[in-house]
């Protein structure tokens, strides 16, 4: 009786969210301090909290380097496309690759209705950030539906792929990024834990992101227009809470201005 006790009451606290996986995880702030830099020699002597780095190019060196200076690190790759410099390329049957993006050459927009191909290739990815130490993940170009990709994609398949995407990282005690992906702030925060986004000053969108700071989550955000920057100060006043750098298109820390 009293094992069938036991047994109920976890299933219990399972169903309304009390397990271990529900909490676990890395959850920054809206106070939470950043640096972002996908190319290059990463540059790991900036006093933030949170580095955003590149999950395939940083050796676990630069990772457990962070690490022991008590840094948080989120590591990137595209959910959203196939690129074909990645060590995983083989993986991409010709059949979930569509147009190129404008302006990077060997990159292809990914057909994410077809989740039963890419839900292994992601697996594997969130299984690499795993064996890397990530803290957590930004899987980037997870938009498609609102681009010309050459599939007809719709708003659905894009929730449906996003929330998938949050709850594999999830699984693994990760963090995940909302990246972009403006039109579906609102239906996504609860799924994800920080935002991480590109130039809503310059295009007017910050107000947008006030689900996540609503909620204490952090927003970073990077500009790259460089009229932001006068006297090695950004121009602009940020009234929106979040934590804004100006940064290289490039993103190799060529240069760097925080807005805080």
């Amino acid at each position: 009786m009293k094992n069938l006790l036991l047994v109920l009451f976890s299933t219990i606290l399972i169903s309304c969210g009390g397990s271990n996986e529900s909490k676990s995880w890395y959850k920054p702030d809206v106070n939470t301090s950043w640096q972002w830099q996908l190319s290059g020699n990463i540059n790991t002597s900036y006093d933030v909290e949170l580095y955003d780095i590149d999950l395939f190019d940083t050796p676990q060196s630069v990772i457990d380097e962070l690490h022991n200076q008590g840094k948080k690190v989120i590591c990137y790759f595209s959910a959203g496309s196939y690129e074909n410099w990645r060590d995983d390329n083989a993986t991409f049957v010709n059949s979930i690759k569509g147009y190129n993006l404008d302006g990077w050459a060997g990159e292809k927009w990914l057909d994410i209705s077809q989740l039963d191909k890419l839900k292994p290739i992601m697996d594997a990815r969130f299984d690499l950030a795993v064996s890397k130490k990530c803290d957590g993940v930004e899987p980037d170009n997870i938009d498609g539906y609102d681009n010309n990709t050459s599939f007809a994609l719709s708003a659905n398949d894009q929730l449906i792929y996003n929330k998938y995407l949050a709850k594999a990282a999830h699984k693994r005690g990760l963090s995940i990024a909302l990246k972009n992906d403006i039109n579906q702030i609102v239906e996504l925060e609860p799924f994800f834990d920080f935002a991480v986004n590109e130039q809503c000053n310059q295009y007017n969108e910050c107000d947008k992101y006030s689900s996540f700071t609503s909620n204490n989550k952090a927003v970073l955000n990077s500009e790259y227009n460089l009229n932001y920057i006068q006297n090695n100060k950004c121009t602009f006043i940020n009234t929106y809470n979040l934590r804004s750098l100006v940064l290289p298109l490039d993103l190799d820390d060529s240069f760097r201005i925080s807005c805080d």
